[in-house]
């Protein structure tokens, strides 16, 4: 079974960093593909980025690349969000999403999500 539990979220002024950490207290974090996806209000929740189950690979949207840094940890079957250059319209929930199948940019091929966690940047 998979359960994910975000953390790190906070509010931020602009320009700052923040990591976002993802915590699997299931035993197969290792074998599953890792996602972030965000939702602002009255917004449909959008990709981040993604990495595959060995680390190996990550791809991001456009509109973070260059800012956000997407990394894991299989020995403590955690994931991260480094986020850099914050700008408020980076202000959303955050959520971290487990693919069983493959690397996948739209969230209704996720499996299972964690609960979100609030990144709010200060303008």
């Amino acid at each position: 079974q998979v359960q994910l539990v975000e953390s790190g979220g906070g509010l931020v002024q602009a320009g700052g960093s923040l990591r976002l950490s993802c915590a699997d207290s299931g035993r197969t974090f290792s074998s599953n593909h890792m996602g972030w996806f965000r939702q602002a209000p009255g917004k449909e929740r959008e990709f981040v980025a993604v990495i595959t189950w060995n680390g190996d690979s990550a791809y991001y949207a456009d509109f973070v690349k260059g800012r956000f840094t997407i990394s894991r940890d299989n020995a403590k079957s955690t994931m991260y969000l480094q986020m850099n250059s914050l700008k408020f319209e980076d202000t959303a929930v955050y959520y971290c999403a487990a693919s069983t199948g493959g690397v996948y940019y739209m969230a209704g091929s996720y499996d299972y999500w964690g609960q979100g966690t609030q990144v709010t940047v200060s303008s």
